[in-house]
């Protein structure tokens, strides 16, 4: 029989990165949250914390601490459907989520809240490139993670939700300064490139798509999607802008699309893990229905989740 305490202790270290936060949370001291954690490791025989700042679980505590929070839902669930348990310990049931950046800046706020409103349950939301944000379901991090990776994680159910699209933009100032002949693989090869990260390849895409060339440019990293909107808006230099964000930007003569107008999209997709629970059931349900509402639907996908939006 596991020992919940001691792994409650676990997960609140590896959720909050200290065990002084962690005992803060849990209401006891640091010492007690320490002796707690030791002691499950010395009962297992294996390490589950690298302590530093921050502490993070290793594998096996990462396996461990997922467990933990798929069982307080499941908890929370049995609490609320018992009518003699009328008082509870414990907050709101809080699913832990792995979201790209554009869709937290874009269409994804309006499905968290519909959730929150007809739930009162609490999201916690890791955010990480959408390529990438499946490993966080396979390593047990979070619950359900909107994803660019088609292929089903182990133990998840998968819902396509269609594509977020992305167009190509600058300044009306630098397009002057730094494209006063045109647009084409050389000028491009020049100007400054914003980038959100250096996993961050939809330039690259889009300049082969559009040009048929590759490119290693001056490059700024700029790890927001509302930064990296404000730093073109600055001048600081041309980036990929979701069109949803952009379009009034360029109608209102902010910005500028760059030339040959060719946009490109990313499919996503909603993944999350197979465990029968009402609350991410109704989160699921209200993702859905807020990228239904949002992304586009009729564009066809391509190799790595990249489509060509034509017209």
């Amino acid at each position: 029989m596991l020992d919940y305490p001691s792994l409650v202790a676990v997960a609140a270290v590896a959720r909050e990165g200290s065990f002084e936060k962690a005992a803060v949370g849990l209401g006891v001291t640091p010492s007690a949250v320490s002796q707690r954690i030791k002691g499950l490791e010395d009962r297992l025989g294996a390490i589950l914390l690298v302590r530093g700042s921050p502490c993070r679980p290793t594998e096996i505590g990462a396996r461990l601490c997922a467990h933990v929070e798929q069982v307080r839902l499941l908890e929370s669930e049995v609490i609320d459907t018992l009518p003699g348990l009328t008082t509870r310990t414990a907050g709101p049931a809080t699913l832990r989520v792995a979201v790209n950046a554009d869709s937290v800046s874009t269409w994804f706020p309006k499905a968290a809240a519909t959730f929150a409103d007809e739930t009162g349950g609490l999201l916690d939301f890791v955010l990480d490139d959408e390529a990438h944000t499946a490993d966080r379901l396979r390593t047990g991090d979070v619950l359900a993670a909107v994803t660019a990776d088609p292929a089903p994680v182990v133990g998840c159910k998968i819902h396509p939700l269609g594509q977020i699209q992305y167009v190509a933009v600058a300044a009306a100032g630098f397009a002057a300064r730094h494209f006063p002949r045109g647009v084409d693989g050389q000028s491009l090869q020049e100007a400054p490139m914003l980038r959100f990260d250096r996993r961050d390849d939809l330039q690259f895409r889009w300049v082969r798509e559009a040009w048929g060339t590759t490119i290693t440019p001056p490059t700024h990293w700029t790890p927001s999607t509302q930064g990296m909107l404000d730093m073109t808006l600055a001048g600081l230099g041309w980036s990929m802008a979701p069109v949803m964000l952009a379009i009034p930007l360029i109608a209102e003569g902010r910005l500028v699309e760059l030339p040959p107008h060719k946009r490109i999209a990313v499919m996503l997709y909603w993944q999350r893990t197979r465990l029968a629970a009402q609350l991410l059931d109704r989160l699921t349900q209200a993702v859905r229905k807020g990228a239904a509402e949002a992304l586009r639907q009729d564009a066809r996908c391509g190799r790595r989740g990249v489509v060509e939006v034509v017209g």
